[in-house]
């Protein structure tokens, strides 16, 4: 299922202000939740939800030339799910609306460590000069 999240990615370039760049890296975002199977745990497109239900987002990103510099990937969370896990531990979190950023446990809620109930935004800084890749995270149904 392709969602609305926002998801935003910008190219870091000295010489053109990133408001009139032209959009060098697109973007496309897929969610599917996690089902038993016979099998084992299966991937099945997410078309209905349920509390509980454990669901993973695939963020994929394609360059529109190739090479290019460092960029960012930041997908705020619905506050239906409960942030989990990435496939890439590289990633930042936010717990404060995208104000602040590191890693679940260095940042604070009030006077306690957030935990990943908390998080409110997830992202990655993509450094490889690769034309494409995929991010995947897990969350949990509230």
């Amino acid at each position: 299922m392709k969602t609305a999240l926002v998801i935003a990615a910008m190219a870091l370039t000295a010489s053109t202000p990133p408001v009139l760049a032209a959009p060098r890296v697109a973007l496309a975002s897929d969610v599917f939740v996690e089902r038993q199977a016979d099998s084992g745990r299966v991937l099945q497109p997410a078309s209905r939800l349920r509390p509980g239900d454990r669901v993973v987002t695939i963020v994929t990103w394609k360059r529109a030339a190739p090479g290019g510099g460092q960029f960012t990937v930041t997908n705020p969370l619905p506050r239906a799910l409960q942030f989990e896990e990435s496939a890439d531990d590289s990633q930042d979190v936010s717990v404060d609306g995208g104000r602040t950023w590191g890693k679940i446990g260095s940042l604070r809620v009030g006077g306690r460590l957030a935990v990943p109930e908390d998080v409110t935004h997830v992202r990655w800084r993509v450094a490889t000069p690769a034309p494409e890749g995929r991010i995947a995270y897990s969350a949990i149904v509230r």
